[in-house]
Order: C-alpha cells, then sequence, then structure tokens
C-alpha cells in the first residue's frame, strides 16, 4: 500500500491563514482553505507571518483503492527495440492475454471513451487508478519538510531511488526529474522573510517509461508517463491566484487563452533550471527517438494544480513532437485551464483529456467562471457597462471528457469537508467504487 510521509510546517501558525492541518497516522497530512477564507489574505499573511505550529488532528479512517499491478517478472528488462518487426516477433503473442491490451486506445480515449465511464468499465477503472498511484508517488518523493536542506526538491537525488518508493512493481523506469519556477517577482522587502517561503523552484514530478517485457504486453504498446503533484509551495499557491486568462505563446497568442499563474509556472525558468515546458517535451522527444517504431503512448496525470499542468503539457506534446502517437490526460481534482478556444486547440491536435471530478470539490469549479455558449445575444450582455474586456479574461471552459463522481455518495467517508473533497486519495476510493450514475457506488467496498 502507499502512504504519502506526514507534511511538516513546523515554522507556520497555520490557524492564522484560515488553514487547518490534517493527518492520517502514518500516511499525510493535507494542508487545506476553509471555504470561508479569502484566498488574497492568505497570500498576504503567508508571506509576512511566522510563528509555531498548529496542532494537528485526526483524518477519519479512508478505505484504500484496491492496488491494480498485476503480478509480473520484475528482473525481465526490455531493451531498445530497433523495429517494428521486433516489436511484433517479441510481443504480438502476448497481447490477445489482456483486454487493455487489445483495446488500449479506447482505454486511451480515442474513441472519447464512449459508453466505458457510464457505467464505468471494470479495465478503465484499473487504468485509472494506476496512473492515480503514479502522482501518489510524487507526492511521496516531495521533500515537503521546510527544515530540510532538499526542501521543495526531490527527496531523493536519484530516478532510481524514485521508482523505489512507489514504482518497483509498476514496470516503469523514471527518466528525468521535472522542476517549475514561479514567474512571481517579489518585492524587495520579501528578502527579509524565510528563504522557504520565497523557493521559486520546486520539484513537481517525473517522466517514466515502461520498460517491462510482460507489461508492454499487458499493455499492448510502450506507454510513457509524465505525472505531477499539486500546490505544495507558497509561490505555487501565488500562482495559483493569478486567476485571469492570458494568451498562449505557442498558440500564436490572441484568443487562445489559459489561466495566467498555471502558464507562469510552466514556461518560467531560472540559469540553473530550465522550464518545466522545456525539460518535459525535451524529454519526451527523446524517448520518442528512442523507441522509434514502437506501438507508443503518452498520458499525462496529475492533481489539483498537477492537473493543470498536465493539461498544458498534452497541449504542447501535441503542438511540438512530430508524428506524435495517442497522448492522454488523467486529470485528479482539477481546477479550470483555459477558455473555449484553448479547447478547441486541443481537441484539433487528437489529445485526449478525462476529468476525474468529486462534485464536492471546490478547485474544479474554480478559476472563473463557465458560460454556456449562447450566440451573439450573450456577447452582448458581456459588454454591458465597459465590463467586456475584464470579463473575457474570466470565462473559462471544461474541457475533455468527464466522470463525475461524489463524496456524498460513499457511506466511507465521515469527513466531508474540504479537504477530505479534495484529497487524491478520495478521487482513487471513490474511483475504486463507483459503479454509474444510477448506482453511484457498490454496496459492498473490496476488502484490502
Amino acid at each position: 500500500m502507499l502512504s504519502f510521509p506526514a507534511l511538516s510546517y513546523p515554522c507556520i501558525n497555520m490557524a492564522t491563514f484560515g488553514f487547518e492541518i490534517l493527518e492520517e497516522d502514518t500516511h499525510f497530512c493535507l494542508l487545506t482553505q476553509h471555504t470561508q477564507a479569502i484566498p488574497m489574505e492568505f497570500a498576504g499573511k503567508l508571506l509576512q507571518t511566522c510563528s509555531t505550529s498548529a496542532a494537528p488532528r485526526k483524518l477519519s479512517d479512508m478505505p484504500q483503492p484496491q492496488r491494480v499491478i498485476s503480478t509480473r517478472n520484475s528482473n525481465l528488462k526490455l531493451t531498445n527495440m530497433g523495429s517494428r518487426n521486433q516489436w511484433n516477433n517479441e510481443y504480438s503473442g502476448k497481447l490477445t492475454a489482456s483486454g487493455v491490451g487489445e483495446r488500449w486506445r479506447e482505454f486511451q480515449g480515442i474513441k472519447n471513451w464512449e459508453g466505458m465511464l457510464d457505467p464505468l468499465y471494470d479495465d478503465l477503472r484499473d487504468e485509472i487508478l494506476r496512473y492515480g498511484e503514479f502522482v501518489e508517488t510524487a507526492y511521496r518523493c516531495f521533500e515537503f519538510d521546510t527544515a530540510a536542506p532538499r526542501y521543495a526538491d526531490c527527496v531523493y537525488e536519484s530516478e532510481s531511488s524514485i521508482e523505489k518508493v512507489g514504482l518497483e512493481k509498476s514496470g516503469y523506469k523514471v527518466t528525468k526529474s521535472l522542476y517549475a519556477t514561479c514567474g512571481i517577482q517579489l518585492p524587495n522587502w520579501t528578502a527579509k522573510i524565510p528563504r522557504w517561503m520565497s523557493a521559486s523552484c520546486s520539484w513537481i514530478g517525473y517522466v517514466a517509461v515502461c520498460d517491462d517485457a510482460e507489461e508492454i504486453g499487458r499493455l499492448g504498446r510502450r506507454d510513457i508517463v509524465v505525472a505531477y503533484r499539486g500546490t505544495a509551495t507558497c509561490m505555487e499557491w501565488l500562482e495559483n491566484l493569478r486567476a485571469c486568462l492570458t494568451s498562449l505563446p505557442s498558440a500564436g497568442g490572441g484568443d487562445c487563452m489559459v489561466q495566467s499563474g498555471f502558464l507562469s509556472l510552466y514556461t518560467s525558468s531560472t540559469p540553473e533550471k530550465p522550464s518545466l515546458q522545456g525539460s518535459v517535451i525535451e524529454e519526451i522527444k527523446r524517448l520518442m527517438r528512442r523507441y522509434k517504431g514502437e506501438p507508443l503512448s503518452i498520458t499525462v496525470t496529475g492533481h489539483s494544480l498537477g492537473a493543470a499542468l498536465a493539461t498544458l503539457t498534452a497541449n504542447d506534446i501535441a503542438n511540438a513532437v512530430n508524428d506524435p502517437p495517442l497522448v492522454t490526460v488523467v486529470s485528479f481534482g482539477g481546477p479550470r485551464v483555459g477558455n473555449k478556444n484553448f479547447r478547441r486547440q486541443l481537441e484539433k491536435t487528437g489529445a485526449k483529456v478525462l476529468r476525474i471530478v468529486n462534485s464536492d470539490d471546490p478547485v474544479t469549479k474554480v478559476p472563473g467562471f463557465v458560460l454556456e455558449d449562447g450566440g451573439k445575444n450573450s456577447r452582448r450582455r458581456l459588454r454591458i457597462n465597459g465590463l467586456s474586456k475584464w470579463m473575457n479574461k474570466m470565462v473559462y471552459a471544461e474541457i475533455g471528457e468527464e466522470l463525475r463522481l461524489n463524496s456524498r455518495n460513499s457511506p466511507y467517508l465521515s469527513d466531508r469537508g474540504v479537504a477530505t473533497c479534495h484529497n487524491l486519495r478520495t478521487y482513487l476510493h471513490l474511483v475504486d467504487n463507483f459503479v454509474s450514475s444510477n448506482c453511484p457506488i457498490k454496496t459492498q467496498r473490496r476488502e484490502y
């Protein structure tokens, strides 16, 4: 069973900011905002206040999702295959043994998951949970302790160590660590605050590739995964608050717009660290050259902030890579990312997006607001009192296909606060027990 290390904020009394620390024994604690708290108040106080730690309280027991990693020979490693014929000779005989291998393009969204979400197809459920494990690993590998020398970095110095935390039985090998940089320029007075509060560059996730022969055979292709964690640092919180839309440079600017803060984290760089955008595209191109001629898929997955970055990454991969394979986003509890012109561009690239949404999770309802297409009349309404320009920077669009869940339907969740509703493990629990909209939860949960 995977678990998160407890997050430690020893220098902050988070109650001052309208926050609370939640902890579940040896698993993880989640920093969450009360619904009545004002984000800008939090941002200001977070950069100015330093005091003692708040006492944690317990999260109620939450059932764990069943692990879906199949039994495989972990010693069976696969080297680069030079041709499609070599692929066919080694793996074609294994594909008939797995429903996933036979229909992997459908599970990756080639038909927009038609008929697979309601009721939820069991093999698709297992694939969603499997990708959720990659995101869990990203959380586990992040150093949350502000007193630690490697704060905001990966706990482990080598990619091979990351695999031992949660991927040792997955059949995947980590090939690159990824970093995101905040583009906000802080005023001079912030030089007096603790350095960890103004840490602008942080480890955000990793790239991994399936290199286990048995797992490749089960999946029906070699899968490349990009996994992102959610918000963890003060500077990332500040970027989250930059809710206005801004033009997407890779789309030539204009009407294709995305959230300012997400784009900043994705494209900003430092002299020491390249941008997240540059790093992930470079690594994807390298892996595609190495495994040229093989059936490939690229899956980008993330939770919360990581879900937003996953959407931007998929759009870039589909646009920047020559003859890209099927690119799929599996996002958990993600906020809105862009406007309807961004959605149209993403759809044109052929990238597929599956958003797993908890109806009780407020993060999935921000930033901005969504307006249904209403033709010329709705456009006229936006121009009332000269607010059109400002309003257009706050009008978002929902992107991709949606698997909608509801934590209120689960009898196993005694705490239904904001923290629990946005918790990644809540999402995995709901996916694991969801049946259909007519039967939202299994009458008997599986024993783990």
